[in-house]
């Protein structure tokens, strides 16, 4: 159970040098099953480093959230699967035709330079999204239709799954039915921590029990007097919760037939 646990830890490198980020790394591999490389990290080291994290056997989140117009996102689709990264996201308000045609060339480019073909999932709301928020962006609904309506769009773009707010697994669980449509929730944090500026967000405990395929962890591990640590810790709660919400036997192995490589 502890290496399933590990799989579904992505660790967040939210920080702003490559050797930061190097060190990281090393010193986390043993302890979480993928790394997410964002917009910060990315704009300061750029592919080079994605490439090197991959290239020293591990997985890596690339967490860019593409949005543009449908070709333009294709294009970028088609780079992030030659990086090799294993899961990358685009905004799923970016409508259906955009997502479509970005899993399509995913697809297409890995057939034709025989590439492992990453999971692409779309961003449905960010966590630091509320009813103000989307009050100010003219949207008058509360947060949990607004990601059942846009899950159910990058489901019939063809998309892998969607990034979404612990808080509406259960609505997606409830909305989607392709199978093995993965959930990530991010801005996770422990059952005692606080929650930072994530606003619709719980704890690692319960998203998992709610169904999350894999969570998301940056600062309670990357601020921890020692990350490996932290990170150890994180996979044991997720592990207690998997137990709980998992007690058949058959799940190991389900779990473990379904997980990205």
């Amino acid at each position: 159970m502890t290496e399933i646990a590990k799989e579904k830890l992505i660790v967040a490198l939210d920080v702003d040098r490559a050797d930061r980020a190097r060190q990281l790394v090393d010193a986390l591999r043993d302890s979480a099953g993928m790394f997410k490389v964002g917009m910060q990290l990315f704009t300061a080291a750029g592919p080079d480093l994605v490439r090197h994290i991959i290239s020293g056997g591990n997985r890596v989140f690339l967490d860019l959230k593409y949005h543009d117009i449908p070709n333009t996102v294709a294009l970028a689709a088609i780079e992030a699967a030659r990086l090799g990264v294993s899961i990358f996201n685009i905004h799923a308000a970016g409508g259906g035709e955009m997502m479509k045609q970005a899993a399509e060339a995913v697809a297409e480019i890995a057939l034709q330079e025989n590439l492992i073909r990453p999971k692409v999932i779309a961003v449905t709301l960010l966590t630091s999204v509320d009813r103000v928020t989307l009050e100010q962006i003219g949207i008058d609904e509360a947060a949990p239709p607004v990601v059942r309506r846009l899950a159910l769009l990058a489901e019939a773009a063809g998309l892998d799954g969607v990034v979404a707010s612990a808080q509406e697994i259960k609505i997606i669980h409830e909305t989607v039915t392709k199978p093995e449509f993965l959930i990530v929730t991010p801005g996770m944090r422990s059952a005692q921590a606080a929650a930072d500026d994530q606003r619709r967000t719980m704890s690692v405990t319960e998203a998992i029990r709610a169904g999350a395929d894999y969570v998301v962890v940056g600062r309670p591990i990357l601020n921890a007097p020692d990350p490996a640590e932290a990170a150890r810790e994180f996979v044991h709660e997720i592990a207690q919760a998997l137990a709980m919400a998992h007690p058949d036997p058959e799940f190991t192995e389900q779990t473990r037939a379904q997980s990205v490589h």
